[in-house]
């Protein structure tokens, strides 16, 4: 990934005896202004939406909409081209429904076009090129404002709002950073942020045991983490009966979140769980509120839609469709209509309980296709189906299922110390009950099981083609 200038590379970059340094003087500065104006000025805009009508909402949305459309129509080849041979008349698109006309974009249209859908030269210094992983085993590659995270880190921060979080707080953090060792303690520390991050690539019994003793040093944090780390962390605490009494709030976010996940990590750290979605594009973004778990999303971040297999918009609670977005941020190179690959459940346009009038989805699902099982017969199913409500896993730091055949996976454990033979049968048996024999499973212990590059987990890492 080309990295551009931008306070947040040049921070993350700098060396940690400089970074040290640096801190002294900088922890004089209030953070909304060392983090820039972007961040405040954001910070504002979101603020005011929360009190906007739906009316306001759809005019906002409207206005941007149609600057994005003639911007990209002007200035990209590749979607003066598609609208063309759609035959579309950009410059008539006058209602919020008038946009339901312009084609959905995919992952194929961005990487096969890439040099044609730049509003501005990608040599420019505020330029980063990023390129994503993804399932089907071709990457993303785009080009985006390095400026971005001004932006962005205003949306985190009004979700961890929500929370109770005020700036100086204290974070914990498990979200996949390398980190380095200290006092054999695999720990680093921002102090601008005030914020702890321990490697979640090192989670053995004797590791998490350390990461807890120190975050029960802290006077009071708020956890930030992927899903997968923190049900680690609460497996383990649960197991070794641990009480940890400091902790404010779970702040999770960059996986799927699933409600037995979520009830087990609230039961362990008696706070509430907080989870908010996005993705590496930037174009739309959700999070919980105050009052309920169902994700609202933010309209001054992007147009967020849902639609259904023929193409049209959901508007109907308890629908389920693939989300579009078109986001607002990158100044770069403009996604429109694009088919994100992620799903998700219509709700409402607006939230009885907290009254904003922001577009309301539930039970978000990413696309990472390695969540299902293949039985005998093909079907798919959920790695939520198979999740475990007993003792079965007991003395197990951590699972993944792995398969290459149709009813058949191996589960790969990473063995507590009191693990057993015995136990290893017992999952054998109760998973291959709970699959009522449409897969067979073997467990197969292991010495570690990898994160991806980003350091997340991976709970069904499948090989067939879904």
């Amino acid at each position: 990934m080309k990295k551009a200038f931008s306070r947040k590379n040049l921070w993350e970059t700098m060396p940690s005896p400089v970074k040290k340094l640096a801190a002294t003087v900088l922890s004089r500065i209030p953070l909304e202004y060392l983090i820039g104006r972007k961040f405040r000025e954001t910070t504002r805009l979101i603020r005011c939406a929360e009190k906007w009508t739906r009316a306001e909402v759809d005019a906002y949305h409207l206005k941007q909409l149609q600057f994005q459309v003639s911007n990209a129509y002007n200035k990209c080849p590749a979607y003066r081209k598609l609208y063309d041979d759609a035959g579309i008349d950009v410059f008539s698109l006058q209602e919020l429904d008038d946009f339901k006309k312009l084609p959905l974009i995919d992952k194929a249209f961005i990487n096969e076009n890439i040099d044609d859908l730049l509003l501005v030269d990608k040599n420019n210094s505020d330029v980063d090129y990023v390129t994503t992983g993804g399932t089907s085993g071709i990457p993303l590659t785009f080009y985006i404002n390095a400026g971005r995270s001004q932006i962005e880190y205003a949306y985190l921060v009004d979700g961890w709002r929500k929370a109770g979080f005020k700036f100086g707080d204290s974070k914990a953090v498990f979200r996949g950073r390398v980190t380095g060792t200290k006092s054999s303690l695999n720990y680093s520390f921002d102090p601008v942020f005030n914020e702890h991050y321990y490697s979640n690539f090192h989670m053995n019994d004797s590791d998490i045991r350390a990461y807890i003793e120190h975050i029960k040093s802290l006077k009071s944090c708020y956890l930030h983490v992927y899903p997968s780390s923190v049900y680690q962390l609460a497996r383990f605490i649960k197991k070794e009966k641990i009480s940890v009494e400091n902790v404010k709030g779970i702040l999770a976010e960059s996986e799927n979140v699933y409600p037995e996940q979520r009830a087990f990590v609230e039961s362990v750290f008696h706070c509430r769980y907080f989870s908010s979605y996005g993705h590496t594009e930037k174009l739309v973004a959700a999070g919980e509120c105050e009052f309920c778990c169902d994700y609202h999303v933010w309209p001054t971040y992007g147009y967020f839609e849902l639609i259904d297999d023929q193409g049209e918009v959901i508007t109907e609670k308890g629908k389920t469709g693939q989300i579009v977005g078109s986001g607002f941020m990158n100044t770069v190179m403009p996604f429109i209509r694009y088919k994100t690959g992620d799903f998700a459940e219509y709700v409402a346009d607006h939230c009885e309980q907290c009254k904003r009038n922001y577009l309301i989805v539930k039970n978000i699902r990413g696309h990472r296709v390695q969540e299902y099982l293949v039985a005998s017969d093909n079907s798919l199913i959920s790695w939520t189906a198979v999740n475990m409500h007993d003792d079965t896993f007991d003395n197990v730091m951590q699972y993944q299922f792995y398969q290459d055949t149709p009813g058949y996976s191996v589960i790969k454990v990473v063995a507590g110390h009191l693990f057993s033979e015995s136990q290893k049968q017992r999952i054998e048996e109760n998973i291959t009950v709970k699959l009522k024999g449409r897969v067979q499973v073997k467990v197969e212990v292991v010495d570690a099981i990898p994160l991806t590059a980003r350091g997340k987990s991976i709970f069904v890492d499948q090989k067939l083609p879904l």
